[in-house]
């Protein structure tokens, strides 16, 4: 069955608040949760972006749901931190937690000074850094001179089983570079045939495991509310790579699309008053074979959202085979 999980928005909600949001989302009937880790929001709007690992600690500790996180190792973070991260959750918290590895965005690496390297060499570098987490996990005694250099690195509190390490795609051409190589893929929501065209690649190159996506959707009692509010949090997600790599500052963002109008933001987001379009919508997603889909209410304030969800829009889905 697929599980419908409740995305924790570190760019937009202070931490704490967003404790008492995953505990919501779980008591509503949530069955899992991610979060992204980010040193800087995609909006000057938004606000915040806490520490995801430290935070993940105290999440898993509040709940009983399993968790993923959307990590770039590579530049702001050596690949060993990564795999001791993960191998410290893991260790306390057994088959709870995924992690998904991407090739990163200039707004959160840029911080190192170190240059922004060209996708290509992005590529190269988290395949580098894939290897040796998985290396260090075996319990090998890692030194690596390369893209990324380790020195005699060793994970001394090392879980029973690594967590499954996903990669992050966007387009076919990477979803296929990932499918040899990963233990399963995550991607966000795109309209017509684009997801589709993304897991038959994914899986043509050998792709298996997990499957993970997720959507984007503005939710409020009042049909120009609920744009109004995606417009205002969410816009700079507009956006399409290469830009949204290789911008450097929320401000940025936010110039680049200054001109944005609300209606613009229909094809990346999920925008209604009405809870039975978003089970229409989802519902159309099941068919796809994500074992987790995770929603991300825009809104900078979780609690109506989850509270209309969970009474009106989970139990329709779990009719549908989600839960």
């Amino acid at each position: 069955m697929t599980v419908l999980g409740f995305h924790a928005s570190h760019e937009q909600i202070p931490p704490g608040d967003l404790l008492r949001a995953v505990q919501q989302a779980e008591e509503v009937g949530f069955g899992a949760a991610m979060c992204s880790d980010h040193v800087a929001p995609w909006s000057e709007r938004q606000g915040e972006s806490g520490f995801a690992w430290s935070w993940l600690g105290a999440a898993m500790q509040a709940t009983t749901i399993p968790f993923g996180v959307v990590n770039a190792p590579g530049q702001r973070y050596s690949p060993v931190m990564i795999a001791q991260a993960a191998a410290t959750l893991e260790s306390m918290y057994p088959g709870r937690l995924w992690v998904a590895l991407g090739s990163g965005e200039n707004v959160n690496e840029h911080i190192t000074g170190d240059p922004w390297p060209p996708k290509d060499v992005r590529n190269a570098r988290l395949r580098e850094c894939a290897d040796i987490i998985r290396a260090l996990f075996a319990g090998e005694e890692v030194t690596h001179h390369g893209l990324v250099t380790v020195d005699r690195a060793r994970l001394w509190t090392r879980p029973d089983s690594p967590p499954p390490f996903l990669g992050a795609a966007v387009s076919e051409e990477t979803a296929r570079w990932l499918g040899g190589w990963t233990d399963g893929l995550i991607t966000i929501y795109q309209p017509g045939d684009a997801l589709p065209r993304m897991l038959e690649a994914y899986r043509e190159a050998g792709g298996g495991g997990r499957l993970v996506l997720q959507v984007h959707l503005s939710y409020a009692p009042d049909e120009r509310d609920a744009l109004e509010l995606a417009h205002d949090q969410w816009r700079t997600n507009s956006l399409k790579p290469p830009t949204t790599w290789d911008l450097a500052m929320p401000s940025e963002f936010d110039e680049a699309t200054a001109e944005v109008q609300p209606d613009d933001l229909r094809s990346s987001v999920l925008i209604s008053s009405d809870p039975g379009r978003f089970v229409d919508w989802l519902g159309d997603l099941l068919p796809l074979g994500f074992d987790e889909i995770h929603l991300h209410h825009v809104g900078r304030h979780q609690d109506e959202f989850l509270d209309v969800f969970g009474e009106r829009v989970l139990p329709q889905l779990a009719l549908g085979g989600f839960r």
